[in-house]
């Protein structure tokens, strides 16, 4: 029998925004890109790089620890464990294919605590708020 993975799966969302790489690059790898469709911020495109992402439930230490300009970033996100990756390709026609996949969820049960939820319940919200901001928020800062 196959050993089941019990933790929470990953968000993937993908998407084809009609904008080229390097625009799409500049809205999700820089601070002030970031902060107008995500969150404020003080990022900064560099390995190892600490910052905050203010979120709506307080203030959520990240660190950067990919960056592939201008296909690939990856940052840790607050203190449960998740991982966020902005994955960029550049299509034929002068697209750019993005994939943000949002891991390293915990198991189901699991506590969440400044959201004070579970995983389950919190990566479902997430869900539902990644949906909106990658397909509405981001849409707009790169295609407007």
């Amino acid at each position: 029998m196959k050993e089941q993975n019990s933790h929470v799966p990953d968000i993937h969302k993908k998407v084809t925004f009609h904008a080229p790489i390097q625009k799409v690059w500049e809205a999700v790898a820089t601070s002030e890109g970031i902060a107008a469709w995500f969150m404020p911020n003080n990022f900064q495109p560099e390995i190892g790089h600490e910052f905050t992402l203010q979120s709506p439930y307080g203030p959520s230490p990240c660190k950067v620890i990919e960056l592939e300009a201008p296909h690939r970033l990856s940052f840790t996100w607050d203190t449960s464990g998740w991982i966020v990756t902005f994955e960029l390709k550049e299509t034929a026609g002068g697209d750019t294919e993005f994939t943000l996949i949002h891991s390293g969820w915990g198991e189901p049960e699991e506590i969440v605590s400044k959201a004070r939820a579970n995983n389950s319940d919190v990566r479902d919200r997430m869900s539902g708020g990644w949906e909106g901001l990658v397909n509405q928020k981001l849409r707009m800062a790169v295609e407007g």
